[in-house]
């Protein structure tokens, strides 16, 4: 084939050179049919499902024996078998009249739609999880058999789309690279690609088209490119690309286990932010000093009802034991805005990034918080926890937090539960209301983390998700780095560590900076860490 040039968006940098393996998607098309009748469908479709939780199961343990953290793909898509607006979905269809297999579709379609109008980059990537297990189900229902082979030397994964639970079987030893016609930026692929240091390219869109099947690809995470057939002299200059890439990662690899001093010897904390108990992991891998950034929400988002005590404790547990004796932020319950749980009816807002989220709601559902703060306290023994709540603006917030806290240990004296008595509680630092009394916390709270991405929204007045104002989200803006500055400076005269967790913690252009004001904690996703210390490790401040 004649050499070709395309171009994707690079989602995961490095480049690579090998043989294409094609993964080819079943027919799974449905046409708009009536089913023989209601009750014989509703029998098919919960046969389906029966079929599809003995599918993940035997798929977790597979994967579980190799790599414990992306088996729990399978385990959140047994959740959402269950969830609930999915299956109301399934059965409103079913009982006017329509057959199972249109009756999925129709039921994920709108779910899916659903998450594609949510700001949330994170939960719209759900959308991927709902089209797998329903295409899981149709699969089932159609009596087609599921597609297990894999490459047997190292490849270039090319695919219309990668399902999570597809990208999670591949052979981490075979790939060298993912190319999607479809895909964001926090797909499964692109998540995998950066864990594995790898090049991602997605969005492909129509160019797709023009791939071969077979035959040797070049390719380029960071730009994006994708060389078909490359000439001889093309060849060379990716080998030379991937040769680069190899020695930049071999360099990085050695700073994953560093301590991060600064060359006038100030010692930093580089942390890892993670979503869940299998984040951890890697977090350890990447030599993390700790978890910065816990997002307990990710506990209630993929879970059909309000996770309880029970679920929340062993989550917390497992995350301090895995890191133990390292430090671990927890931070409270952060849903609202764009972070929806179909279970909880938030009403309707004109401007939910200013509405009733995060800490407000905590203080507005006693029982919600009550059951997350004891579940908390129960794990403390653990590891060494501290905990951080989100969204705050104003003294009186801590204030009565600090009251329900004390009552709460209370009730774990009195029924004779363990507790840590050395848990630090902190707030994270997000709006400039809190910057700017951050003198007054400072004496009432352990810790700041700074959320550099809502410091900076609500700072510049401008939507971090609106790609027409993207000039003006800047979390580099001298307005932003006085806050920060300010934060850091009434914290340091309290007697108080502050740490920074928003995405520009992982910005190495903004590290000299953060040196300079005496920052204790950088918190970034478990990929950039090593990159991070480094950073430090040559700061000029």
């Amino acid at each position: 084939m004649t050499a070709m040039l395309l171009k994707g968006v690079g989602a995961s940098a490095g480049a690579a050179i090998a043989h294409i393996f094609y993964i080819k998607q079943l027919d799974l098309s449905v046409e708009k049919q009536e089913g023989s009748n209601p009750e014989t469908e509703t029998g098919r479709f919960e046969k389906a499902k029966e079929q599809a939780f003995t599918e993940l199961d035997v798929l977790f343990e597979k994967t579980a024996v190799t790599d414990s953290a992306a088996a729990q793909v399978f385990d959140i898509h047994k959740l959402m078998l269950d969830d609930p607006d999915f299956c109301d979905g399934v059965e409103d269809a079913l009982s006017s009249g329509l057959n199972a297999e249109y009756a999925v579709k129709t039921s994920a379609e709108a779910l899916i739609n659903f998450l594609g109008t949510l700001e949330n980059e994170v939960m719209r990537a759900r959308a991927a999880d709902v089209r797998d297990i329903s295409e899981r189900l149709i699969r089932i229902l159609k009596g087609l058999e599921e597609n297990d082979d894999g490459p047997n030397e190292e490849v270039i994964v090319l695919a219309e789309d990668l399902l999570p639970s597809q990208t999670v079987r591949l052979d981490r030893e075979k790939v060298a690279g993912f190319v999607t016609k479809r895909g964001s930026v926090t797909s499964h692929s692109v998540i995998l690609a950066k864990t594995m240091g790898i090049p991602c390219i997605v969005g492909m869109g129509e160019s797709f088209d023009e791939l071969p099947k077979s035959g040797e690809l070049a390719i380029d995470g960071k730009t994006g490119e994708v060389f078909v057939s490359p000439s001889d002299n093309e060849r060379n200059d990716f080998l030379l690309r991937v040769e680069i890439f190899r020695q930049q990662k071999e360099d990085l690899e050695k700073y994953r286990n560093m301590t991060a001093v600064t060359p006038k010897g100030h010692t930093v904390k580089v942390c890892a932010n993670i979503g869940g108990v299998a984040d951890a992991d890697a977090a350890k891998t990447f030599g993390a000093d700790g978890v910065g950034l816990f997002r307990s929400e990710f506990l209630y988002l993929e879970s059909p009802s309000f996770p309880s005590e029970e679920k929340q404790f062993e989550a917390y547990k497992a995350v301090l034991e895995k890191l133990s004796p390292k430090p671990v932020v927890i931070r409270t319950l952060d849903l609202g805005s764009d972070k929806q749980a179909p279970y909880f009816d938030i009403p309707e807002e004109e401007n939910p990034a200013l509405g009733y989220r995060a800490i407000r709601i905590c203080l507005k559902e006693p029982q919600i918080f009550r059951t997350q703060l004891r579940a908390l306290l129960r794990a403390s023994i653990y590891g060494k926890l501290q905990v951080m709540f989100p969204m705050i603006t104003h003294l009186g917030q801590v204030l009565e937090i600090k009251e329900i806290v004390g009552r709460i240990k209370g009730e774990l004296d009195k029924e004779g539960v363990p507790y840590s008595k050395d848990i630090e509680f902190g707030i994270m630092v997000e709006t400039p209301a809190a910057a700017v009394m951050s003198d007054e916390f400072a004496k009432v709270v352990d810790f700041f983390s700074i959320g550099t991405n809502d410091l900076t929204q609500y700072t510049m007045a401008a939507d971090r998700m609106n790609s027409r104002i993207r000039d003006t989200f800047n979390p580099a803006d001298p307005a932003v780095l006085r806050l920060i500055e300010m934060t850091a400076k009434t914290a340091h005269e309290n007697g108080i560590w502050v740490g920074i967790c928003g995405e520009s913690a992982a910005d190495t252009a903004l590290t000299d900076f953060y040196m300079s004001i005496g920052i204790d904690e950088l918190s970034v996703s478990p990929a950039s860490i090593p990159a991070v210390k480094k950073a430090v490790l040559s700061s000029n401040s």
